[in-house]
């Protein structure tokens, strides 16, 4: 019970984790039963549901499907997003950690911004960038790479010295040794940062898709608040949890393929 190695079969991290969900849903089912929270609070799981299709369906007005569109436009999103602070974070991240002088210049400087308030920042952006999409994208780099940056410099500096100095015997530089030894070996937990990078990027969509938003998950949230639809609400949320889920799920097993000797 109380062993971290302990390995569990596939069948009985399914079931607990089944059973986890199940769990939620009776005692949430159970709050709406009873009536024990109002709907405009805590609207029941079928209500939800009843939410869900109807931003499911043919929006006539529109003339298109919303939760497909608004799903489309937040993975676009993200996708990019993902793409630009991967290109920055990781080769930040690699030089702070290969070289204790960059660290000690860059470090100080980034380090702080972990615990800053990233929402804070947004009217400042808009200022700079103004409302339009380059503002919403660039938000989410700015929330994720604070966080990518520092834990792939960790990853580096985390490979045991003997690898370094095993490399710079046999003749290798400086370069070599990071490039053919340490690097290699601090990738699967460079590719856990980028992992923990995009869970929360999917944390913030909400707040980047606030501003000047016609279409993605957040806009069709506030949209349904703004006409007190909880029930849309909580369906819209849901689905960004499931996204998210998703995603983490992907990156997971892509990581199990990439890296097998780091998983098994």
């Amino acid at each position: 019970m109380w062993n971290p190695h302990q390995p569990l079969s596939k069948s009985t991290r399914y079931g607990l984790a089944g059973s986890s969900y199940l769990l939620v849903l009776l005692v949430w089912s159970a709050i709406a039963f009873f009536e024990l929270a109002s709907s405009n609070a805590l609207p029941a799981p079928w209500e939800v549901a009843q939410g869900f299709m109807v931003l499911a369906s043919y929006n006539e007005a529109k003339e298109s499907y919303l939760l497909v569109d608004a799903t489309i436009a937040s993975v676009t999103r993200i996708g990019l997003a993902t793409l630009l602070v991967t290109s920055i974070g990781i080769p930040v991240g690699i030089l702070m950690g290969s070289s204790p002088k960059i660290n000690a210049v860059v470090g100080p400087l980034l380090d702080p911004f972990r615990s800053a308030p990233i929402v804070s920042v947004l009217p400042i952006l808009v200022i700079w960038m103004g409302i339009d999409e380059a503002l919403k994208v660039a938000f989410l780099v700015l929330g994720s790479v604070v966080y990518l940056v520092p834990m792939t410099r960790d990853a580096i500096v985390a490979v045991p010295r003997e690898a370094y100095i095993s490399l710079k015997d046999l003749g290798a530089t400086d370069l070599e040794a990071i490039r053919h030894g340490v690097l290699p070996m601090a990738m699967p937990r460079i590719w856990d940062a980028v992992t923990v990078a995009v869970s929360i990027m999917w944390t913030y969509i909400t707040v980047a898709e606030y501003v000047n938003a016609d279409s993605g998950l957040g806009q069709l949230i506030t949209h349904a608040k703004r006409f007190s639809a909880m029930d849309q609400v909580f369906a819209g949320i849901l689905v960004i949890i499931l996204l998210a889920l998703i995603t983490n799920i992907s990156l997971v097993a892509a990581k199990r393929a990439l890296f097998p000797w780091e998983t098994e």
